[in-house]
């Protein structure tokens, strides 16, 4: 697993049976710059089905690979990441590096 930024979503008309009705998402891994104070965006995006309801500029929890399709709604679908979770805080190294807004 690993953390992403919600950056967009993404429509298609046009798709495989089993990707129909699901909402997915353009997200952005970041992770935990050297210093351990502050986030290091990757540069690159990827799409991911969305399995709970995240949302624009949120950060998320992503799975991918095989674990992808072990959730609930996703295991008939050719998915390869999934938004397992909407993180509320993180904390590393001693600091709190975010926490949501309420």
């Amino acid at each position: 697993m690993f953390i992403g930024l919600v950056r967009g979503n993404v429509v298609t008309t046009q798709k495989v049976a089993q990707m129909t009705g699901r909402k997915m998402l353009l997200v952005e891994p970041i992770c935990v710059n050297e210093a351990g104070d502050d986030w290091t965006a990757t540069g690159k995006t990827f799409v991911a089905v969305d399995a709970i309801g995240a949302g624009y500029d949120e950060l998320v929890l992503v799975t991918q690979g095989s674990s992808a399709r072990m959730t609930e709604g996703t295991g008939d679908a050719p998915v390869d990441a999934v938004v397992v979770g909407i993180i509320d805080s993180v904390h590393a190294l001693g600091k709190c590096l975010y926490k949501k807004e309420s």
